[in-house]
């Protein structure tokens, strides 16, 4: 049986058409995931992601356990609120999951993984945490609620906690707050500004109706997926898995080198590939009338085979198709993709292809 959100009812009122994510029956779009894509770009769309996990850490040894498991270093943050994007990593630097840790008060930490890797992700953390005294808390109590577009912030405000609302609309960029089991962070996955939510099931109902009230559309993973490609964003599973490390997939970004005697798990194998990767990321557009589609060959121009896309789709923002593809690491430009036994060009682009309502290509 599939698992439900404390918002599958308010889903199902609204007409969703629901599908099977990660054994998560979720809304995978409501009347248009184009309207819904249009709607976070120039306005504000909401996205029920409760899919997801929060996990919280707690000991005081947490942050040397966190910086022994991820690849990006959490001494970083040094004030409560601050978060970081990194990746978690098996031995042989292949990406168990992507996530974003944030630091709380004291030694707690929180982390939000992927729907389909928290099984897997939790057990990860639990194999480690007995070494270091940190305790490890799935927190299933609590929802979580993307709110993305120009206007999300400003319709978000109202409906917090009175004591939290200056603090929220104040965030940075990958800041966070919180009041009681209120936790308002200023990150998101459509490359438009906006909030991620995670507050308690009865309370993300009541929030859920109050937005949809004044106007934000419901979105479904439809629109999430083509907002998070045109932002230049992976998607675990598709771009990454525990076979490509984070130089593989344009993540690179996310390894925190320094200190060099921080020991954290596939350290050892990334500094192998760090001169030279076997493979690299690439962004590219198609020059012409077709879907890129995740898995389909990419040749270069003296034809020989290089690699494939790991996503692609329409952009509704650029009106064309745009994709990344794995390519071998000494494989230059142009490409070509093969849809239905046709050998088409690709233009290659520096993602992201979309950043907060405008086209950068």
């Amino acid at each position: 049986m599939l698992k439900k959100t404390a918002l599958h009812d308010a889903h199902a009122a609204l007409g969703a058409k629901l599908v099977d994510f990660a054994g998560w029956e979720m809304p995978v779009q409501y009347r248009s995931a184009l309207d819904e894509h249009h709607a976070v770009r120039t306005a504000c769309g909401m996205f029920d992601v409760s899919h997801m996990q929060a996990v919280d850490f707690s000991g005081a040894r947490t942050a040397d356990f966190l910086r022994h498991l991820l690849a990006n270093d959490v001494a970083k943050l040094s004030a409560p609120g601050g978060a970081r994007y990194t990746c978690l990593l098996n031995p042989e630097g292949g990406v168990i999951d992507d996530l974003i840790v944030t630091r709380r008060d004291g030694d707690a930490f929180r982390s939000v993984v992927n729907a389909g890797t928290a099984d897997k992700d939790i057990a990860w953390f639990q194999t480690h945490a007995a070494a270091y005294g940190v305790t490890v808390k799935q927190r299933t109590d609590l929802g979580i609620l993307a709110v993305q577009g120009p206007q999300a912030r400003t319709l978000v405000v109202p409906h917090l906690p009175a004591a939290l609302r200056e603090r929220a609309f104040a965030l940075k960029p990958f800041t966070a707050a919180w009041e009681g089991e209120w936790y308002v962070s200023r990150t998101g996955y459509t490359g438009e500004d906006g909030f991620e939510l995670v507050l308690p099931h009865a309370d993300i109902v009541a929030l859920w109706n109050a937005l949809l009230a004044d106007g934000a559309m419901p979105c479904g993973l439809g629109a999430r997926d083509s907002l998070r490609l045109e932002a230049g964003m992976n998607l675990y599973g598709n771009d990454m898995d525990e076979t490509v490390s984070p130089l593989e997939c344009g993540l690179g970004w996310t390894v925190a080198w320094v200190p060099e005697d921080r020991a954290f798990i596939g350290r050892a194998a990334l500094e192998k590939q760090r001169a030279s990767p076997p493979r690299r990321m690439v962004a590219v557009m198609l020059d012409g009338r077709g879907v890129l589609r995740a898995h389909m060959p990419v040749r270069d121009a003296a034809q020989r085979d290089v690699g494939q896309l790991s996503s692609g789709g329409f952009a509704p923002t650029l009106k064309q198709s745009i994709g990344f593809a794995r390519v071998d690491a000494q494989a230059s430009a142009p490409f070509e993709v093969e849809i239905r036994g046709r050998w088409l060009p690709l233009k290659q682009v520096k993602a992201p292809f979309v950043r907060n309502g405008k086209a950068l290509v």
